[in-house]
């Protein structure tokens, strides 16, 4: 048998059970809330961004050439920046305790395309501590890059600083919850169709009508414990006249 559902038996459907839908849309919101205020660490951003020119730096004027040459290198410099050779002088520098690889999970390094400007994000619990990692990562890079390399293209073109709101990158807890809604909301709605589809119990006399496939000769009309109790008395009534 092929159920269908019309967009107003869908709503009827729904609005019978909107109190579920509610608490699971409240529900799913409300954990979302707890954990992104009270038990994820806030996590804080600092950028610093690295300007690559030419390896002349007395010239004024640059060539399509020696700007094409800065961007085949840009890609070398983001694996150089995120090496242990330049990691390691910074936790040594910082006095960090941390490993290089554990360091370098932290930093991100990208670049917009065609620009010679290399963005270095580093993510922290501590805003501080980010800003000290972005800001010595460029300075061991601009430093080293003239002995790994043998070049001296690389200079910073700003350094990381606080922000005026100061605010963690992650998580944003509103922006999660306003995620949880949607997810809480669709959950509900579904939960709501597959309870509907999965109850087989016989309710009207159109159930019977689309499991039986046989017309309806009638219906029965429900009797209250009133009623019924009421013409109980009556018929009582009547037999003892009778008698």
């Amino acid at each position: 048998m092929e159920e269908t559902f019309s967009l107003q038996e869908l709503l009827k459907i729904m609005k019978k059970r909107l109190v579920l839908i509610i608490s699971i849309f409240v529900l799913a919101v409300s954990i979302t809330g707890v954990i992104s205020y009270f038990f994820w660490t806030p996590i804080y951003e600092a950028s610093t961004q690295i300007l690559i020119n030419q390896k002349e730096l007395d010239q004024n004027q640059y060539s399509s050439q020696d700007i094409e040459t800065n961007l085949q290198l840009i890609n070398t410099y983001n694996v150089i920046i995120k090496s242990p050779v330049i990691l390691s002088k910074v936790i040594d520098n910082l006095d960090l305790s941390i490993t290089p690889e554990l360091l370098n999970k932290k930093i991100t390094v990208s670049n917009e395309q065609n620009s010679q400007v290399i963005n270095v994000s580093v993510e922290d619990p501590e805003l501080q501590k980010a800003i000290d990692i972005a800001n010595m990562t460029a300075e061991v890079f601009q430093e080293d890059i003239r002995t790994l390399m043998n070049v001296d293209n690389v200079n910073i073109l700003s350094l990381a600083a606080k922000s005026k709101n100061g605010l963690p990158v992650k998580p944003i807890p509103l922006l999660n919850m306003a995620i949880a809604a949607g997810i809480g909301l669709i959950l509900g709605i579904g939960i709501t169709f597959l309870i509907e589809y999965l109850d087989t119990t016989v309710k009207t006399e159109q159930d019977i009508d689309d499991l039986l496939e046989l017309p309806i000769l009638g219906l029965i009309s429900p009797i209250s414990y009133k009623q019924l109790k009421r013409k109980e008395k009556i018929i009582n009534l009547n037999r003892k006249r009778e008698i």
